[in-house]
């Protein structure tokens, strides 16, 4: 990873798009630390330190600490987050976007990103107004906020915050490394690092007869990185054999080559979407202050086992969602025939169609299942234990899915711009 970073650096047009990445991630840890006017920080960092293990708690660390402080980026990405997946599960409801999205071409999928935008900025006011509902109602507002002004400024600054974050990650996706997305997500969660093992540490020296239990904890990190590491690179390989044909005088094709398809296609996709929609519930009885202390905020609770069998089911589900949409078993074996190549023992068409289909199924579900059980596993061990949960496991193997993922995914992006300027110099 250094070498391809070391590489990386050295071309000109690759260290731009890097230097821009840079930028745009300093602009939002710039944006992080401006806070919303008419708003009592104090009050709402000492609220926040309460609720390390819930899912305001889990949305602050996606956020890079930014809600704890109010800051112009609290609602971080989850409005774009949210608004994709509407905009995606529609578009299998509604006929009029499927075909917008398959048969449309560049003008579709502008349309679909329009409209996601659109939707982005309706969920991050109905999110910023419920937030402001909650500052509001635990008195954190600052004694000059009377009138109608200081809510209208409040909401307006974290529905624009939302909007320009949005902003933002698509310039690093066009202009920079990687998906700007992820991009964000990977440096609020990374931000955080240093706090948790502060947390941990005084958690050692206050109890120091439970060192164990964070010897584990670490070791059992170390373990989910391998994995992860393992599993984003492995690929089941299918043999694919091209038939041989005369063009003219010479002969083309008989060689043998394979078709790759990724164990976990669909990268942490599944992990973020699962996220959001399994905090929905929780996250509207936060904002409703007669709600906070019913049932459905301890059966949602991020440490709760109702709350780890749906956040497992979503991750399956988007799991397969997301191969399906990217991998067509259909049109891979309609062009293997039109190139004239088969895989070995089945004939081209329907039977090649069906094969492809049925691997495809088989590494989904592995994949699924692995991402599945590194996410509920901390929330299980943090239930059972009273030690885990004060230390926030239950939030640290989503978290360390979503870093190493994305850090793989930018560095194998480099490794291919890298490989495709090596062969442009070397055609020119």
């Amino acid at each position: 990873m250094i070498a391809t970073l070391r590489n990386a650096w050295r071309v000109d047009e690759i260290r731009k798009k890097l230097l821009f990445m840079m930028f745009m991630v300093l602009l939002y840890r710039l944006g992080n630390a401006i806070t919303v006017p008419y708003v009592d920080t104090a009050m709402l960092s000492d609220y926040f330190t309460r609720l390390n293990n819930t899912i305001l708690g889990l949305m602050n660390t996606m956020s890079g600490s930014a809600l704890e402080r109010a800051s112009i980026f609290a609602l971080s990405i989850q409005p774009y987050i949210n608004a994709s997946i509407i905009i995606q599960l529609l578009t299998i409801a509604i006929p009029a976007l499927e075909r917008l999205q398959k048969d449309g071409g560049e003008d579709g999928k502008k349309k679909l990103e329009k409209v996601t935008r659109y939707s982005t900025v309706a969920i991050a006011l109905l999110q910023g107004y419920g937030y402001y509902i909650l500052i509001s109602n635990n008195g954190m507002l600052s004694p000059t906020a009377t009138g109608i002004w200081p809510p209208i400024a409040i909401v307006a600054t974290f529905m624009t915050g939302s909007a320009l974050l949005m902003w933002m990650g698509e310039q690093i996706t066009e202009f920079g490394i990687g998906n700007g997305i992820s991009v964000i997500l990977f440096v609020s969660i990374v931000a955080r690092f240093p706090s948790s093992v502060g947390t941990m540490i005084r958690s050692v020296v206050a109890t120091p007869g439970n060192w164990w239990i964070y010897v584990l904890m670490l070791l059992g990190a170390l373990a989910i990185i391998v994995l992860i590491v393992i599993v984003t690179n492995s690929e089941r390989r299918i043999p694919v054999q091209y038939s041989k044909r005369v063009v003219g005088r010479k002969m083309y094709g008989g060689q043998s080559t394979h078709l790759p398809m990724k164990v976990n296609m669909s990268g942490v996709l599944p992990i973020i979407f699962a996220q959001s929609i399994a905090s929905v519930p929780a996250t509207i009885v936060v904002f409703v202050p007669k709600w906070q202390n019913s049932w459905i905020m301890r059966v949602f609770d991020t440490t709760s086992i109702p709350y780890a069998i749906l956040y497992f089911l979503l991750i399956v589900f988007f799991s397969y969602f997301y191969s399906t949409v990217q991998f067509n078993p259909i049109e891979i074996a309609n062009n293997l025939r039109k190139n004239g190549g088969f895989i070995p023992g089945f004939r081209a068409g329907k039977p090649t169609s069906e094969f492809i289909q049925k691997v495809l199924t088989k590494i989904t579900l592995f994949g699924a299942l692995y991402l599945g059980i590194i996410a509920v596993t901390p929330i299980l061990i943090a239930h059972f234990s009273p030690t885990a949960k004060n230390s926030g496991i239950s939030l640290g193997g989503t978290s360390i899915i979503i870093v190493i993922s994305v850090a793989l995914e930018t560095i194998k992006q480099l490794e291919s711009q890298l490989l495709m300027r090596h062969y442009k110099g070397f055609l020119e």
